[in-house]
């Protein structure tokens, strides 16, 4: 496998970063807003979210997993849900590092709809349209990438390459 070039830099990630915070403090204003970073993908870009509200905004974390190195598994397993007491009447924002055939966040969002959230929107890092499967609604996107492998800034390949700090294409995958 080799490292091909970056896609999105350190400082376009910053800049992303604030602009979807203003974007998501804006629609929300005070609201009660809940923040579901989906692990492991999304470490780096909740962690940076959290930090660029300009008050504080609750968290929790979920495990989803759909895929072993390059490939879809096709069935997607769910670990710490939340609880129906931390979702119920609440404005839930899921976070993932990136929205591909959406089905990861499609079956999150009826998930948790089902714990009785007050709404429930996705805000990602990533997005590749190109590769949509479920149609599902983004509301808060970064960025859209090619349809290629990409590593970096919490996305991984088999746990290598998190600690990238911008998101670059991986080719020569086996």
């Amino acid at each position: 496998m080799t490292l091909g070039k970056v896609l999105v830099s350190e400082r376009d990630i910053a800049q992303a970063v604030e602009r979807v915070v203003e974007e998501i403090t804006q629609d929300y204003g005070d609201g009660d807003l809940l923040l579901v970073g989906v692990m492991d993908g999304a470490v780096c870009f909740l962690a940076d979210l959290m930090r660029a509200f300009p008050r504080s905004v609750e968290m929790t974390t979920i495990r989803a997993t759909s895929y072993e190195g390059t490939e879809s598994l096709g069935e997607l397993t769910v670990n710490n849900l939340p609880t129906p007491e931390q979702i119920r009447g609440r404005h839930v924002l899921i976070v993932e590092d990136i929205v591909d055939t959406g089905a990861t966040v499609s079956v999150l969002a009826q998930k948790i709809e089902a714990l009785g959230a007050t709404s429930v929107n996705v805000c990602a890092l990533l997005n590749k349209p190109s590769r949509r499967e479920h149609d599902v609604e983004t509301a808060y996107i970064c960025f859209d990438v090619p349809d290629v492998f990409v590593v970096g800034y919490g996305l991984d390949y088999n746990g290598e390459f998190r600690n990238l700090r911008e998101v670059r294409e991986l080719s020569n995958v086996e």
